[in-house]
């Protein structure tokens, strides 16, 4: 566990291990200047790099020749003296640096995410920006990185405020309220211009909370499942969409007992595919286990691809898949072998086998994935732990809105709690307790 307040100095690799061309080693803390001038002897000016040679301190043996940067706090990521070593990449050049720092006095490698821990510390980011940096390193799409780009920069971050003026804002009234509550036009002053300020914030958070959880499912990937009956193709499409044997392919029915997934990118949007079993009716019983999980995995799917056999078409899915209509796409597979009649030609004919309409598939995905993910106005709220603060803040402000405006103790005591459920989004209220979770997601170095 991570202490919150740490003055120790803290050293890690930063790039990514293994070997390199370059590798990047960060120092932060009050001893930072100190491990550099040690290293090499000088430090550079700040922000400026210098071309340097790195020697043992105990040994004077020379470790590498690196570019060196030196960032002055407050100016830093992390708000502390932060050293930057850009040395070659090779494990004995990493092991001697790495060694001599670790030996050095008062110095320690850092835990996963205490350089942003130590920059939420110290003011630098919120937990909002610091879950977008997290996102960010993570991301495996463009539409990810893009997400993560406005977290980290701190667009959540700039609503809240705003939010949290409003609330504020709303707050003085009420207490100006309190102060002269012996007035007898003081519950109209807080049933009309407080009572306007927390409605028109009220409708914002209400409208930012009903965005489908679009930020949360891009971050996690659309789920989409594979359904049809058996020996329709599903595996072999999974396989032919991930270009690699993820799936046993047989012509034996019943030959996909449970689900099984796959990560993939398809035009820049991520998507978990699911291939399960084939429905059919009479089976064993690990195939109808396999079945039941299939129509489960369904229920839960953002998209359900039928895919519909060409050699014995099923057109109309089971009505357990037919919930909602919008969330299913049919295909036509083994168009390889026949084509679809003229009532049907409409519908997306791909071949599995031979790859015929795959690009137009992933096409079709990636526009459904935009409209699922990226429609409208970007997406505020990124993660379940925002939503559910966002939340206990509407409903306060839903609170003093339903509440009587006579009780001004009662109202005054709705926006508190408003106010606190908002900062903790931010990260500016209790937060103690979940820092250790939220910043140990992170990888070593950052």
């Amino acid at each position: 566990m991570m202490a919150s307040s740490d003055s120790s100095t803290i050293f890690a690799l930063s790039s990514g291990r293994g070997r390199a061309g370059v590798a990047v080693i960060r120092i932060s803390g009050v001893r930072a200047r100190d491990a550099l001038e040690m290293l090499t002897g000088a430090v550079p000016e700040p922000r400026q790099a210098a071309l340097m040679r790195l020697t043992n301190p105990q040994t004077q043996e020379l470790l590498d020749e690196a570019l060196v940067l030196f960032f002055a706090r407050p100016a830093s990521f992390t708000g502390e003296d932060v050293a930057e070593l850009h040395i070659h990449g090779g494990p004995a050049v990493l092991e001697g640096v790495i060694g001599a720092l670790g030996r050095m006095k008062g110095l320690r490698g850092a835990e996963p995410g205490e350089f942003s821990r130590r920059a939420f510390a110290n003011h630098k980011l919120d937990l909002t920006q610091a879950e977008g940096l997290a996102d960010l390193i993570e991301a495996e799409t463009q539409a990810q990185r893009r997400q993560a780009l406005r977290q980290s920069g701190g667009a959540l971050r700039a609503l809240c405020e705003d939010w949290r003026d409003r609330i504020i804002h709303a707050a003085a009234l009420v207490e100006a309220a309190l102060d002269f509550s012996d007035e007898a036009d003081v519950p109209a002053l807080v049933d009309g211009r407080a009572r306007t300020v927390v409605q028109a914030l009220h409708d914002s958070l209400l409208r930012h909370l009903g965005d489908a959880n679009k930020g949360e499912r891009l971050r996690e990937g659309l789920k989409v499942v594979l359904a049809g009956a058996a020996n329709a193709g599903k595996s072999s499409l999974l396989n032919a969409l991930s270009r690699r044997d993820a799936a046993i392919v047989s012509r034996e029915p019943g030959t996909t007992s449970d689900a099984i997934e796959v990560h993939l990118d398809l035009g820049g949007y991520p998507v978990t595919l699911i291939d399960t079993a084939g429905l059919r009716g009479w089976c064993g019983e690990v195939e109808q286990e396999g079945i039941r999980r299939t129509y489960e995995r369904a229920g839960q799917a953002d998209l359900v691809i039928w895919l519909i056999d060409g050699s014995n078409p099923e057109w109309r899915p089971p009505g357990d898949l037919m919930a909602d209509e919008n969330t299913i796409l049919r295909v036509f597979n083994k168009a390889d072998l026949v084509r679809p009649d003229k009532a049907h030609r409409d519908t997306l004919c791909i071949s599995a086998k031979t790859g015929e309409g795959l690009d137009a598939l992933v096409e079709k995905l990636a526009t459904r994935a935009g409209e699922m993910l990226e429609a409208g106005e970007p997406v505020m709220i990124t993660r379940a732990r925002q939503r559910i603060e966002l939340e206990a803040c509407r409903a306060a402000l839903g609170a003093f809105l339903d509440g009587a405006p006579q009780e001004l103790e009662l109202r005054a005591e709705d926006l508190r709690l408003a106010a606190r459920a908002l900062g903790r989004v931010t990260g500016s209220v209790d937060v103690e307790d979940m820092l250790d979770r939220i910043f140990g997601d992170f990888c070593i170095g950052k």
